[in-house]
């Protein structure tokens, strides 16, 4: 599919380019108990460059997706947890119940209704600015789009401070080589990373930066308000001891929101009785770990070491190889079904 895009940009080469600019905001009105997913209203901007902008997107872009096809990246399906990051993972937006959504389902089909950014202080002091896109397009008007995320120190605007006077918090500059002298640069900038997250094509993501496409799309902090739901999920079982160390763990450690989504998609907690306690500790002892209980025969968790090795066990983290027999220790896997 890359090898298809590419030729599309090659043929048609950087005068068939747009660069977009997407904003991020709160939605007005929003309650707490909205999802993370829906919380935040995105918004298209166009913006007009000149012809060496575009021949460094287009360079940029083709230099981008040759590295790729150099790679001979397999292509699978987005899972929370993989543990192979050097795939193309794609990610179908058909029927996501998702704000970005919005975004390439209906504001990049209507481009004449996309507003044009006249200045970029205007806007940044009313929305974040979340990623720019690139968008490709042929003789036939058929569009494909590769996506960003910008970080906030990439952008650099002046904000009006006391009595109309400009400010900003340290100057900048640039080295002009015809006078070989250091000069101020004045006006705002932004820094345009060398770099593509994804490409959104025909409605499917093919994603590069899997940390970046769930930055870009909200996915990242839709997966920490699902972790704290899973936790209240496992203190109602009453079989579990320690729990305020795992809530605390996941308001400070993002890497461990994945690894509760994925024990909520195996369900293995959802029925869990006190005989199954025994049976955690003697999986966790198979493998040289080793998990506690208290004086009522609940799970006890007294460190992180404790918590892990517990979401270790429910989430069928110890596998075996059916023809090997050999165990094998990974968060990643779809579930099979047998044939009879």
């Amino acid at each position: 599919m890359i090898d298809e895009l590419l030729e599309k940009v090659e043929e048609n080469g950087s005068d068939r380019l747009n660069l977009f600019f997407i904003t991020r905001i709160l939605k007005e009105g929003v309650k707490a108990k909205n999802k993370v997913l829906e919380k935040y209203q995105f918004t298209v901007y166009s913006v007009d460059i000149d012809d060496e902008i575009k021949g460094h997107l287009y360079d940029l872009t083709c230099n981008q997706f040759k590295y790729i096809i150099k790679k001979d990246l397999d292509t699978t399906e987005y899972d929370v947890i993989t543990d192979d990051l050097k795939q193309i993972f794609t990610y179908s937006m058909n029927n996501k119940a998702m704000s970005f959504a919005d975004v390439v389902n209906n504001q990049l089909n209507n481009k004449s209704q996309i507003t044009k950014i006249k200045d970029l202080t205007s806007l940044v002091g009313k929305e974040e600015l979340w990623a720019y896109c690139v968008g490709f397009f042929d003789t036939n008007n058929d569009w494909f789009y590769t996506f960003r995320k910008i970080l906030k120190g990439k952008v650099v605007v002046e904000e009006e401070g006391e009595n109309s006077k400009k400010k900003v918090n340290f100057f900048r500059a640039k080295f002009d080589t015809t006078s070989s002298k250091l000069e101020m640069l004045h006006g705002e900038t932004i820094n345009l990373d060398e770099k593509i997250d994804c490409i959104y094509n025909d409605g499917i993501f093919y994603i590069i930066q899997k940390t970046q496409f769930e930055q870009i799309t909200c996915i990242s902090e839709e997966f920490k308000e699902r972790a704290e739901k899973i936790v209240e999920e496992l203190i109602d079982t009453g079989l579990i001891n320690g729990t305020d160390l795992l809530k605390k763990q996941v308001a400070d450690k993002p890497a461990i929101h994945k690894k509760l989504v994925r024990l909520q998609k195996t369900n293995n907690y959802q029925n869990l009785k006190k005989t199954d306690i025994n049976k955690m500790l003697r999986v966790a002892k198979r493998f040289g770990g080793k998990l506690k209980k208290d004086t009522d025969g609940n799970l006890l968790l007294e460190t992180e070491q404790d918590i892990e090795l517990t979401i270790r066990v429910l989430a069928d983290f110890y596998k075996k190889g059916e023809f090997s027999g050999k165990p094998y220790g990974t968060f990643s896997g779809k579930q099979l079904k047998e044939s009879e």
